[in-house]
């Protein structure tokens, strides 16, 4: 598992921990039931506070990504389907809200980005 910090980043570190992990269970880089490091380890190995890294496994595992069995370690949690199909279904919105955005700066119509978006998916299908 890799995680790099960015200190000029304007998000919190816990965010950039859990962002990281999660984009990598996501990816499937991280896999089922695969043990994570260990809270104080990646606090050590990244150099910032424990309770950082904590709150970033916490609220990993809060959201079901991850899983904790006392004494023994945090555990990649098994996927669950719903919420991986959430997770992009919530990106496909950003991405809309972000394509409505650029639309209105550049005077599209609502028939220009349908009609955009059928020739991608004509596209794709090809």
């Amino acid at each position: 598992m890799t995680i790099f910090i960015d200190n000029k980043s304007g998000s919190p570190i816990y965010d950039q921990i859990y962002s990281q992990i999660k984009s990598q269970i996501i990816s499937g880089e991280l896999s089922e039931n695969e043990m994570l490091p260990s809270i104080r380890g990646l606090a050590k190995d990244l150099k910032i506070s424990f309770v950082t890294t904590k709150r970033a496994y916490d609220e990993l595992e809060k959201d079901g990504f991850i899983y904790t069995i006392q004494a023994k370690g945090c555990y990649v949690a098994p996927k669950n389907v719903e919420l991986l199909r959430e997770e992009n279904l919530r990106k496909v919105e950003e991405h809309i809200d972000e394509i409505v955005k650029l639309a209105a700066t550049c005077n599209l119509t609502n028939d220009d980005i349908i009609e955009m978006l059928r020739f991608a998916l004509k596209e794709e299908e090809q």
